[in-house]
């Protein structure tokens, strides 16, 4: 950093031109790279992007009408009406007509680095009012500053640091979650049994319903929520609809949401309000509700599949009673759940493990490309 600031000061002591977007980039309609079918599949190989937060749709056989980017050859693709925006640096097509390919100007080539323009449109803070096209309009009006090539240069060097260690703390992230769903996976299908701790496991099965309490909730009304209120209350999401200043579910519950976010499932380990769109299902001397949870967890994509998509999402709670789950002793179930916490905990736990690691990277990051792109700006003679 300190090499940067002195490079700054030797070589833009009177400060750095500005210089709006739509004079360093020229773009391109993405009409003839649009792919034809949304039938994807992993198995192919050309990704449909969206310049949205979701990135890649999927992968298609289509091999007409594709962009041809690289690492030599990178490219920005922004979405016209969001004004969201993604480095590319691989072979893709897309999915809207709704973007804009960006590269640089060729007059500019050998005196700005495309990389740096990137990040500084990163540091560009504008929110769209309406939806309307903003590349021509607006967002190609916006300023950055320019320093030396030179400076530009070690910026960039700094910031595709931190991003490539962000980049492979996510990897990281993404191995330990597929770690923790096969051992998930493992440790709740119980084929193994006849080895469980060198001890026989014995299992019976169970419907939920029977075995547990299954409560819905009861409604609550916007108006009964209070500021001060101690008690979250969950109604048709996992985020708490407001606060309450009584409580009809113990703490240590897991809960199933059955309107909205159906089959969205959660655990509190706090005393809260379960709402009329919220199932909770308590612990019994047979089973404890943390063992349900990570065993839910486990059937999701079942769960959530048996939803009713037609107008609002509902769930039938006669598919959480109805349920069949495999149940050890309870000291089993408390290994199992050992186990699993500490899994979960390290891949989901945005206070402790690798999410934590990830989000302070990425404030860092973002500290330092603020103020690595923040310059004074030359005035004319």
């Amino acid at each position: 950093m300190s090499n940067i600031q002195q490079m700054i000061e030797d070589l833009c002591p009177d400060g750095v031109t500005f210089i709006p977007l739509g004079g360093l980039l020229d773009y391109e309609q993405p009409t003839k790279y649009i792919v034809k079918t949304t039938d994807y599949d992993d198995a192919y190989e050309i990704p449909v992007l969206t310049a949205g937060q979701s990135f890649i749709l999927g992968y298609t056989d289509e091999v007409d009408g594709v962009y041809s980017a690289s690492k030599e050859s990178p490219v920005i693709i922004f979405d016209d009406f969001t004004t969201s925006f993604h480095w590319v640096d691989f072979d893709f097509k897309v999915k809207s007509s709704a973007m804009k390919m960006l590269r640089l100007r060729n007059n500019r080539i050998g005196e700005v680095d495309f990389k740096f323009v990137y990040y500084a449109m990163k540091c560009i803070s504008f929110t769209p009012q309406d939806h309307a096209r903003h590349w021509i309009s607006k967002y190609s009006l916006f300023e950055i500053p320019v320093p030396p090539l030179a400076v530009q240069s070690e910026i960039v060097k700094v910031l595709d640091n931190f991003t490539e260690l962000t980049a492979e703390l996510t990897a990281e992230l993404t191995a330990r979650k597929q770690q923790y769903e096969y051992y998930r996976n493992k440790l709740l299908s119980f084929t193994d049994i006849e080895n469980r701790g060198g001890q026989k496991c014995e299992i019976i099965y169970y419907k939920l319903g029977e075995v547990c309490p299954v409560r819905r909730g009861v409604r609550v009304v916007r108006k009964n929520l209070k500021e001060d209120g101690v008690y979250n209350v969950y109604q048709n999401s996992l985020i708490p609809l407001g606060r309450h200043s009584v409580y009809n579910t113990p703490e240590n519950t897991t809960f199933v949401i059955i309107g909205g976010a159906a089959g969205n499932i959660g655990y509190s380990d706090k005393k809260f309000w379960a709402a009329d769109d919220c199932l909770s299902i308590l612990s019994s001397e047979v089973v404890s509700s943390r063992y349900v949870f990570h065993y839910l967890m486990s059937r999701q994509k079942y769960i959530k599949s048996r939803v009713r998509k037609a107008g609002v999402p509902r769930l039938s709670r006669s598919i959480i009673d109805n349920m069949v789950i495999p149940v050890p002793q309870i000291e089993e179930q408390e290994r199992i759940v050992a186990i699993l916490d500490r899994f979960e905990k390290l891949t989901n736990d945005i206070a402790d493990g690798l999410p934590a690691e990830i989000k302070a990277r990425q404030q860092q990051y973002e500290y330092y490309r603020n103020k690595l792109l923040t310059f004074k700006q030359k005035v004319s003679a």
